[in-house]
């Protein structure tokens, strides 16, 4: 059966003055899975997920997300982390997930209340309270309560506490059964998120390296992060 493709890339390259972010870099990302987007610092993934929703654009090459070119049309398919600064510091969380309903499209705040409940977020506590895991837990509600087709993660696992990272990992999973969506997460905590991977890619230097099905490389290389180790050290 052949593979359907939420995104697709071909030959993009975007430059920051002299710097070059992204070369002639020509990739897919399966629909309905959780894709790894891995790579050393620098490798051009942030500039990717932000020329999937516009923030940034290609000097050369064509992206197609889910069969239209990134702009305003389509954003509201999309969630995407980080989405920070939107939060006033007196807020409290009920009120975040309150505001959240209004300005973002096809948010759930029912759902997102439900997981503020499973992630056990104080609905009275105020926004500046809040450790870095709480608000990173936070943060994900308000991608994935959202009834979109595509959630993108940049390090959504970074500075923060195991516990908070186990939360996170099992909420992304139990998000695939409430409403099928495909969803990328740009990590380097690879050894927290490898296990809800179901497809992997590998950038380097914007360009790719390797692509291929999560399991598979798991069985024939023992774990994503033996990959990644394999490609960078």
């Amino acid at each position: 059966m052949e593979m359907e493709y939420a995104i697709e890339l071909k030959n993009v390259t975007k430059s920051y003055k002299k710097k070059l972010a992204l070369d002639r870099l020509t990739v897919a990302f399966p629909t309905g899975q959780i894709t790894g987007l891995l790579g050393p610092n620098g490798a051009g993934k942030s500039t990717l997920l932000k020329m999937l929703v516009g923030l940034v654009h290609q000097d050369e090459g064509t992206i197609s997300v889910f069969g239209q070119s990134p702009s305003w049309r389509n954003n509201g398919e999309i969630a995407y982390l980080p989405d920070r600064g939107r939060w006033y510091a007196l807020q409290t969380v009920a009120e975040a997930l309150a505001y959240a309903e209004v300005i973002f499209p096809a948010f759930d705040l029912d759902l997102a209340r439900k997981m503020a409940d499973s992630m056990e977020l104080d609905p009275t506590a105020q926004i500046r309270t809040l450790s870095k895991g709480l608000e990173a837990r936070l943060n994900l509600i308000l991608c994935l309560a959202r009834r979109v087709r595509l959630i993108l993660f940049d390090e959504p696992f970074s500075g923060i506490d195991l516990v908070s990272r186990d939360k996170i990992t099992q909420n992304i999973i139990n998000s695939m059964f409430d409403l099928p969506k495909t969803i990328i997460i740009c990590t380097h905590e690879i050894h927290e998120a490898e296990s809800i991977f179901d497809h992997v890619i590998f950038i380097d230097k914007g360009q790719m390296v390797l692509a291929d099905n999560a399991e598979q490389l798991r069985t024939e290389k023992g774990s994503i992060e033996s990959v990644y180790r394999g490609l960078f050290q």
